[in-house]
């Protein structure tokens, strides 16, 4: 194993400047999630009330009660979903253009034209026109934010950052449940137009905010705008720009782009190549996307209140309501558990976790009467959301705003945030059918569960065989990672050579060497 050369310079230097801007910027930047939990959590609710049945459906049943049939619910629902596939793979062309930081202020500016669209709608295709656009302007921002943060952040809190997205998901969605039960019983069209609106001011906020702040130092870097960089690496760190250790880190990110930029200009074909596993990385980020949503996470935010209502249960907007707090209440701790137990160890525990509450809520969904069963249906959705809060819901994108090389980054996270969409969009519409009663209907009900569940065992397979562990690693070290160590359960073992100081020597020197993968000595 390569050892450093310890020298007094190193051994005696004193911490420099501060991580706190870049923390409030990754913070800040995960404000987008607010706009992706929120309209989640305001459709759960709005598809429910009477007052959008009035105004929407065109069917009635015996009683001369409106309703929304199975297929109208789907569309309505799940079209959405089109806009952010769109949007995911926009991204890339957008975000190398013009930086992440304006990339996310003109997408609130399209979220925004959506928004008006819903709300002026009295009919159902142009309120599905509606919620195409804005899921477009979800898209952009679903794809740009990891990437934002993961440029931004410092190595040691990275996790918890781009976790932040995630965080800031469950609180829209709980803010939407918590406006949805306030207006729900209203007479007039405010019951679901009060919700749509109030999208306005999420999208308002991060776009004024996001002007205040930095651009990330890689997209400079990137631009060949090296003084640029060298100013945002400066605000980032709380350091003059012409501080050694902000020369040294620029240094390093320049170093590994003109390698990276030495195979030529990236493409999106370069994504699907061999080269530095880029291909590998790839399959493991856009299908550890599809297996989030596989969960049925979005089974409960989407159609939880529809669902809880057709199950019997009393006070379906209470019971609503109450998942989005526990969902809440459980992402911190996988947010601070994702840089101190690792991403791999999280994920295996909350697939566990998440398997076993699903096939409980199935097993006494169809076994038990009732009263019993709708009891123990409450409780593990519960256990259930509050696993993949704490796990599968943030560390998700964590490992795919991590995983690529700068070359191809901004285009495979977009194609990451795609197949993230493309799934939602999948689930998003069959599950009306798989779950209602009626022709055409598979009225699965509870049963529904055993497939979720099912997912979840395979999401547990996924993570032990193919999902490196990159705690602790700059975005250059994981790279190399990817490069040294062929097979990802030996990942939590790799010390890397590149970029190493003396703490982060000094924390890897208990772990074991990983055999056969070559050590490339360091001089410092």
């Amino acid at each position: 194993m390569f050892k450093l050369k310890k020298t007094d310079a190193i051994a005696d230097k004193p911490q420099e400047g501060s991580s706190l801007m870049a923390i409030i910027v990754g913070s800040f930047a995960a404000f987008g999630g607010i706009l992706y939990g929120y309209d989640t959590g305001s459709i759960n609710g709005i598809i429910a009330m009477n007052m959008f049945k009035q105004q929407f459906a065109t069917y009635h049943d015996a009683n001369g009660s409106p309703y929304l049939t199975s297929g109208q619910t789907s569309l309505i629902v799940s079209l959405l979903s089109v806009g952010t596939f769109c949007g995911a793979l926009g991204i890339s062309f957008i975000g190398d253009m013009v930086g992440r930081r304006y990339s996310l202020i003109c997408s609130c500016g399209v979220f925004s034209v959506g928004v008006i669209l819903q709300c002026a709608a009295s009919s159902i295709p142009l309120f599905i026109v509606g919620r195409v656009i804005a899921g477009l302007g979800v898209g952009l921002i679903s794809a740009i934010v990891p990437l934002y943060q993961s440029e931004a952040a410092p190595k040691w809190i990275r996790g918890a950052i781009v976790s932040a997205y995630q965080f800031a998901i469950t609180i829209g969605l709980l803010i939407a449940s918590i406006v949805n039960q306030c207006t729900k019983n209203r007479t007039d069209t405010g019951a679901y137009r009060i919700p749509i609106a109030l999208q306005f001011g999420w999208a308002l906020i991060l776009s004024i905010g996001m002007v205040f702040l930095p651009e990330s130092p890689r997209y400079y870097v990137k631009k060949d705008r090296l003084d640029s960089a060298r100013r945002s690496l400066g605000r980032l760190h709380s350091l003059p720009p012409d501080h050694p250790l902000i020369t040294e880190e620029l240094l390093e990110i320049q170093s590994n782009n003109e390698y990276e930029m030495s195979f030529g200009k990236s493409s999106f074909l370069d994504c699907f190549k061999t080269d530095g596993r880029q291909l590998y990385r790839l399959l493991v980020g856009t299908t550890i996307q599809a297996l989030q949503q596989l969960t049925g996470i979005n089974f409960i935010f989407y159609y939880g209140t529809d669902f809880f209502q057709k199950s019997g249960i009393s006070n379906p907007f209470t019971i609503s309501l109450i998942t989005n707090i526990v969902n809440v209440v459980f992402t911190p701790p996988g947010m601070y558990a994702v840089d101190k137990l690792g991403r791999r160890n999280l994920l295996l525990i909350g697939g566990i976790g998440m398997c076993v509450s699903e096939y409980i809520v199935a097993i006494v969904g169809t076994a038990v009467n009732s009263v019993v069963s709708n009891k123990v249906l409450i409780a593990f959705v519960c256990t259930f959301i509050a696993f993949f809060a704490s796990s599968w819901g943030p560390v998700a994108w964590v490992v795919t705003g991590e995983s690529f090389s700068l070359r191809t980054r901004s285009k495979s996270v977009a194609i990451c945030a795609a197949s993230n969409w493309l799934w939602n969009f999948g689930i998003g519409f069959a599950t009306p059918y798989m779950v209602d009663s009626g022709p055409g209907n598979a009225n699965l009900g509870a049963k529904v569960f055993f497939i979720w569940g099912t997912c979840c065992f395979a999401c547990i397979a996924f993570v032990y065989f193919f999902v490196y562990e990159t705690k602790g690693l700059t975005l250059e070290q994981v790279d190399e990672l990817y490069e040294k160590v062929p097979k990802a359960w030996q990942s939590p073992s790799f010390i890397p050579s590149l970029g190493v100081s003396e703490a982060d020597a000094a924390a890897n020197a208990d772990k074991p060497e990983i055999e056969n993968i070559e050590k490339v000595p360091m001089e410092v």
